[in-house]
């Protein structure tokens, strides 16, 4: 029986062991599903797309929370939301992806509160996709992403993947001390 090249690709372990391949293969699932779900939230307060509130109603909101400049923060909060999930869904500049979604679950965290974890006032959900940004930043994208392709994020992923999710961190709580 000969074995054809896709059986080579994916299941031979000449190239590289099968390990690394389902590895690389639930990495991209991941980055996919949470990195498309943020970018689909950012873009419904962005744009009102997927029936999302839109940039005026989103900065009623910020405004309402005790943010000051709501408006701002409704673009701030869009756009890292856009494109932090972009970026994770690329697997393009994944720790800045990862600083981005950092700082905007620390806000979402803080307004929800802890009172509850399950539903329906809970926060399951933001905390579920939460540790996926953080897993995700800390392991890399894995080989079928952009980063793959960037020496400098490839060489020094680890130290870039904590100093992202530093920056995350504090840039979150800025912006929760700044709140009223």
């Amino acid at each position: 029986m000969t074995q054809t090249s896709w059986d080579r690709t994916f299941f031979s372990t000449s190239s590289a062991p099968a390990t690394t391949l389902t590895h690389d293969t639930g990495l991209l699932l991941l980055r996919l599903v949470v990195g498309l779900s943020m970018a689909g939230h950012g873009a419904m307060k962005l744009f009102g797309w997927y029936g999302g509130p839109g940039l005026t109603a989103t900065g009623k909101g910020f405004t309402m929370a005790g943010y000051p400049a709501g408006d701002a923060m409704a673009v701030i909060a869009g756009l890292s939301e856009t494109l932090g999930g972009l970026g994770l869904a690329l697997g393009l500049l994944t720790p800045l992806a990862g600083a981005a979604l950092t700082g905007i679950f620390i806000n979402i965290l803080d307004l929800r509160g802890f009172g509850a974890y399950f539903p329906p006032k809970g926060v399951e959900l933001e905390v579920v996709l939460f540790a996926a940004v953080v897993a995700l930043t800390l392991t890399g994208p894995g080989r079928f992403a952009v980063d793959h392709y960037l020496p400098v994020l490839r060489e020094s992923r680890p130290r870039y993947s904590l100093l992202a999710l530093l920056l995350g961190v504090v840039v979150g709580f800025i912006v929760l001390i700044i709140r009223d």
